[in-house]
This record gives structure tokens, C-alpha cells and sequence, in this order.
């Protein structure tokens, strides 16, 4: 039986079928997916995860934000100088607070609980008599059991203390499963919220999951003795509690160990690399930081982990999706530094925990799922194929076919594309003042296109064709882009950069050489959109191109930017995709030739503030609704907050104003 053939002339069974390979990755993919969410709930996966947390979050722990706490540790030295069992006094502890307001403290915290009345006469008096509005003291959760209900109560200092002004914030730790600290405390009367309250500072609001940033091991903070808190004038320099909050609490040196443990001492992230617990008192410091700075790790959903992970699982299909080899290798290991730096830099820089051990697993298993496949076809497909062209053609490209047949077809795919016009702006005019000399005119085009052309690259676009002093190019083809919206605005702006700096180079020139400068100016339309990308013409030659509606929108806007004196107009797509990036602001709605429905066009202004863009979004709200008068009567202001758009501006006054 004779094989059937395509009609670029490859046998039908020695090429693999798109769908087929499309449907088998998927399947995959979803399968991967599917062992992961029942795997990524339990206990053992979510300590690999805490465990990778720790590792990533003391790596290059950010430095401690200026001005943070003081810690005054209740340590060895101060029992041995001291001469006391514990508990101490609370007298003493009534000196300790005068002399630290004396010595300039803003805010003191005691981190010890005060629950119950001193049985030492006088004490519970003079240490009420020291406290006041700028003293927290320490409460507590304690956990009762029975057999009918758990039951929590919370623990508070006596009133006597109190009611002389000072305040409760809860001191209670809570631990993860494998009993170390990772979460920020959320209880809204923490210590630290508490201590932050005082110091009349607000929060940042502290999301779901929040997880603490620690910035060292344990004694990162500044912190001194007991008896030398007492006497700050004999032990310590002038001014060193001056404006300072000031934690007050246990804190031993040769304890705690995590083989020892200890009183009021913690494992943290980074007990995992230095083997030492944190005392309360510097924990609670951490936590004042974070909630002051906003430095706490912010945690990602189950769901958006398992998008997280559906995301590598698809990046690992596209990495297979020609086939697996060597290759294939380098990409699964490259994956998994790029899922660990990624989980860092998130965590370091954007301050949120994306886990990488199931991105990175999840990659790992498409990736070997599809290798397996494409194992056992390629020895069918290579031997099918050098069977059908042994006769026709060289055995070199017999070869190329077997290893990649798919180099014989053409076809394209639909995607949603972001498309980019440019164009200089009075060219005939610049080539008619250059008519008698070609040689100049194609110099000054290949000046300009060769840095227009590096930004759109440098962007992550495909140049698609120049059409004699214009450049097509588009985004999120060939290779995935989620943010090419964003990326064709950041290579539109690039390009009136270059402009700027060849402008200044040609009027550099011009007047060396006595010459009147040539100014170049160019005009940028885009455009997101559904589109055909791939390989276009015919079976002799073709291009990798797009097609479709978006694509002639672009090439409108682009010849419209002179019509409102912008360089560059962005279509709605390209606008709401880039919003999130750059300052899009919204100039009119038009109605596009070929169209039914007015499109909104918009163009990038980078120095447009919150004010400036509610005083233009009134000003667009005055001309849609057909008020001309009150639209006009913006203008004069708009042009002063918003200089880059003063043409516009003069523009839209002319035509309110029907000149």
C-alpha cells in the first residue's frame, strides 16, 4: 500500500500531527497538574516549601530599615551584676522604665507578663507609678482544654497598670507545623502593631499569610544589658535611646540552641542556617519593622500556585513542542535555577514568596512525560521519512526532514498580537530636499533605522518588513510574551529616544559644517489584537508575518498621530495592556474607517500625575458628553500640568471651538 502524502510532498504517517502533539501535551500537562494539587496540600510538601522559604528569605536578607528598635536584654550578665532570681522585682522594672524616659526612649515595651499581683509589697505601686502612655506591656493566649471544648483566653496585665495609661499588645508567638516562626503575627493588637500605634505610625496593611522578613541571625539588633539600661549615663553613650523604641525581654547568649532551647527564644528562618533560636524581644523587633516598612513576605494562593505551576507546565510544553534531546536537558535544569533565582528575586525585590519546588517539578515531569513520547516516535518518523526521500533527495537533507519535517510546511496559528507601526513623520519633504543626492537620503534612513530597529529588538519584537521609511513589528510571536503590550510601549518610547539622540547628532553636524540640521520626527501607532502569525506565501518562498484586522488599526493610528499631536497613539488593547506599566491616558474615540463602533485611542505620558489625570479625564468626560464650552475652559490648565500634550490640547480647541 502506497503512503498518502501532503501537499508539501511529506508522507502523511512521517509527520507527527500538530493536534495529536498538542493534545498529548496537554493530556500531560493536565495530568501533572492533576498529582500536584492533592500533593502540594499536605503536610511533608508544604515543609519543603517552608523549608525552601527559609533557605531564599535569609540568602541576602534585606539591611534593617534606619531607626528601629532598641533591645534591652534581660541576659547572664544582668543576673550575674545583678545578683536576682528570676522573676525580678517589679520595682526594678518600674526603674528601668523611668531611666529609659529619662534617657530619651519614645516608646518602652516590656515583654514580660505582668498578670498576676506581686507578692513583694510596694513593687506592683512603683512599677505603676513609672508606667504611662508610652509603655506596652505584655499580654498573652493561653489554650484551655477539656473534654467538652478548647477555649482561648487571653491574659492581661493587671489594671493597676493600665490604668496609669499604659497599653496591652498580645507578646503570643504563633509556630508552623514544624515548630518554627514564619508568619507575622495578624492579631491586630500585636506587640509591634501596638508599639508602631504608639509611636503614631501607621501600619502597612498586613495581607493574608503575610511572612516575616528576618534581617540576620539572631543579636542583629541593637542590643544592650539590663543593669547597663538602668544606668544608661555610666554604661552606654550620650543619646542612645533618644527617639528610640525601646523592646524589653528576655534574651540569653549561651542559650538558646535548638539542642539546649531556652525561655522566650524561637526557631525563625534563620535557625535553619545559623542552628540559634530568637529571643521574643527581637522577634517582636522584626515584627515592628515589617509592619513599619511593609518588609513582610507577601504568600501566593494555593490557586495561583497551581497557575504558577500550570504556567511552567506549559512553558515545558512550548520547550518540547519541536521535539527533546540535549536540549531538553539543558532547559529542565535551566528551569530549575530559573525557578529558584525567580522565587528569590520575587522574594528579595518584589517581596512575595512564590514556592519553587512545584513550578520546578512541574516543568520537570512535562517535560520527561513528553520525552518519553517523543522517544518511541522519532525512530518510527525518521525511518518513514528517510524510506520516502532516499530516492529524491541528498542524504544531508534527508536528514534536516527527519529531524524536523515540519521546515516543508507552511501555515500559521492564531494569537493575540501586538502590533507596531512607525513612520517618519514629512519624509517627502526630507527626500525632495535630498532628491539630487541618493547616496545622503539612504545614509539618514539607515542612520534612523538602525537605532529604531535596536529598540524594537532590545523590546523582545519581531521586525516584520521595512516598507521604505517605515518599520512594521510585532509582539508575542514567535516566542510567548505576557507583557508585550507593555514591551511595544517601552520600544515605542525607546524609539523617540533614538530620535532625540540622532536629532541631536544631525544639528551637531549641521552646524559644523555650516548647514541648516535636517529634524526627523516620527509618528508610532499600536495595536493588540487577534491575529494569524506564521509563515506566509507560497510553497516557493515565504515569511513570517501576521495578518488580520488589529494589523490595519495599527497602520491607521499611526497615520492619525500627527491629527492630535502625539507621537504615538495606542489602540484600546495596547492600552489596558500597558496600563499597569506606563501612564496611558485616553485622547478621544474615534470611528476607524471599515469600522461600526468608535475604537478609544490613547497615547503614553510619563510625567502625568494623579491630579493631571483626573483633570483630563474630566476634560474627556466634558466632550463626550457633548459640552464643548466646559471642555474648552479646561484647557488652558491642562496644558500647564500636561506640556507634552499642548498640541493636542490646541488641537482639540480648535476643533470645539469649530476653526
Amino acid at each position: 500500500m502506497s503512503p498518502r502524502w501532503t501537499s508539501s510532498g511529506v508522507p502523511k504517517n512521517a509527520v507527527s500531527d500538530p493536534n495529536d502533539r498538542r493534545r498529548g501535551i496537554v493530556l500531560i500537562a493536565f495530568a501533572t497538574l492533576f498529582v500536584l494539587l492533592p500533593l502540594s496540600l499536605t503536610v511533608p510538601w508544604r515543609l519543603v516549601e517552608a523549608r525552601a522559604f527559609d533557605y531564599l528569605s535569609t540568602l541576602s536578607p534585606p539591611p534593617r530599615p534606619a531607626d528601629g528598635p532598641v533591645v534591652v536584654a534581660i541576659d547572664e550578665p544582668s543576673f550575674a551584676e545583678l545578683g536576682l532570681q528570676w522573676p525580678w522585682p517589679r520595682d526594678l522594672h518600674g526603674r528601668l522604665v523611668s531611666a529609659l524616659r529619662e534617657a530619651g526612649a519614645k516608646v518602652i515595651g516590656v515583654d514580660v507578663i505582668f498578670a498576676e499581683p506581686s507578692p513583694r509589697p510596694g513593687a506592683d505601686a512603683a512599677l505603676a507609678a513609672a508606667l504611662g502612655p508610652d509603655v506596652v506591656l505584655a499580654g498573652d493566649l493561653t489554650s484551655i482544654e477539656t473534654a467538652q471544648a478548647a477555649q482561648m483566653l487571653r491574659v492581661e496585665p493587671l489594671a493597676a497598670f493600665t490604668d496609669r495609661g499604659a497599653r496591652s499588645g498580645l507578646a503570643s508567638i504563633v509556630l508552623d507545623p514544624d515548630g518554627t516562626l514564619r508568619a507575622v503575627p495578624r492579631f491586630p493588637d500585636s506587640f509591634g502593631a501596638v508599639l508602631l500605634e504608639m509611636r503614631r505610625e501607621e501600619a502597612t496593611p498586613l495581607p493574608h499569610g503575610a511572612l516575616l522578613q528576618t534581617f540576620g541571625p539572631a543579636r542583629s539588633y541593637p542590643t544592650v544589658s539590663y543593669y547597663q539600661a538602668l544606668a544608661p549615663a555610666e554604661f552606654l553613650p550620650d543619646g542612645y535611646f533618644e527617639g528610640k523604641t525601646v523592646i524589653v525581654g528576655l534574651s540569653m547568649q549561651s542559650a538558646p540552641t535548638t539542642e539546649a532551647g531556652g525561655a522566650d527564644a524561637f526557631p525563625t528562618s534563620q535557625t535553619l542556617r545559623t542552628g540559634r533560636l530568637m529571643s521574643g524581644a527581637e522577634i517582636h523587633a522584626t515584627v515592628l519593622d515589617n509592619l513599619r516598612a511593609g518588609l513582610f513576605i507577601r504568600t501566593i494562593s494555593p490557586e495561583t500556585l497551581l497557575s504558577v505551576a500550570a504556567l511552567a507546565a506549559a512553558l515545558a510544553g512550548i520547550t518540547v513542542w519541536r521535539g527533546t534531546g540535549w536540549h531538553t536537558i539543558a532547559a529542565v535544569a535551566g528551569a530549575i535555577v530559573v525557578c529558584a533565582a525567580g522565587s528569590f528575586l520575587l522574594l528579595r525585590f518584589g517581596r512575595v514568596f512564590v514556592p519553587p519546588v512545584t513550578p520546578a517539578l512541574a516543568f520537570v515531569a512535562v517535560a520527561a512525560g513528553q520525552g518519553a513520547r517523543d522517544y518511541a516516535a522519532e525512530r518510527r518518523m525518521r525511518r518513514t521519512i528517510t524510506r520516502a526521500f532516499s530516492q529524491y533527495l541528498s542524504p544531508v537533507m534527508v536528514e534536516r526532514l527527519a529531524s524536523d519535517p515540519s521546515q516543508l510546511q507552511l501555515g500559521g496559528q492564531k494569537r493575540t498580537i501586538t502590533v507596531l507601526f512607525s513612520d517618519i513623520r514629512g519624509f517627502t519633504t526630507i527626500a525632495e530636499s535630498m532628491k539630487d543626492d541618493p547616496q545622503r537620503l539612504t545614509a539618514l534612513i539607515n542612520r534612523l533605522l538602525n537605532p529604531l530597529s535596536a529598540a524594537i529588538l532590545e523590546a523582545g519584537g519581531t521586525i516584520d518588513k521595512y516598507i521604505g521609511d517605515a518599520i512594521m513589528a510585532f509582539w508575542n510571536a514567535p516566542l510567548d510574551d505576557a507583557d508585550h503590550a507593555a514591551h511595544a510601549v517601552g520600544a515605542a518610547l525607546g524609539m523617540l529616544k533614538a530620535v532625540d539622540r540622532l536629532n541631536a547628532e544631525l544639528a551637531a553636524e549641521a552646524e559644523a559644517a555650516g548647514m541648516t540640521p535636517i529634524h526627523l520626527a516620527i509618528g508610532v501607532g499600536l495595536n493588540t489584537g487577534d491575529c494569524v502569525v506564521g509563515n506566509m506565501g507560497s510553497d516557493i518562498r515565504f515569511n513570517y508575518s501576521v495578518l488580520g484586522d488589529p494589523v490595519n488599526l495599527a497602520a491607521r493610528l499611526e497615520g492619525q498621530t500627527k491629527s492630535y499631536g502625539v507621537p504615538i497613539l495606542l489602540g484600546e488593547g495596547t492600552a489596558r495592556g500597558a496600563a499597569g506599566d506606563f501612564s496611558v491616558i485616553e485622547l478621544d474615540r474615534v470611528l476607524v474607517k471599515g469600522k461600526t463602533e468608535a475604537a478609544t485611542v490613547s497615547t503614553v505620558v510619563p510625567e502625568a500625575d494623579d491630579t493631571a489625570r483626573a483633570e483630563h479625564r474630566s476634560f474627556l468626560d466634558d466632550l463626550y458628553a457633548g459640552r464643548p464650552a466646559e471642555a474648552v475652559a479646561r484647557l488652558d490648565g491642562l496644558a500647564q500640568r500636561l506640556p507634552a500634550l499642548a498640541d493636542y490640547y490646541a488641537i482639540m480647541r480648535a476643533r470645539l471651538q469649530g476653526k
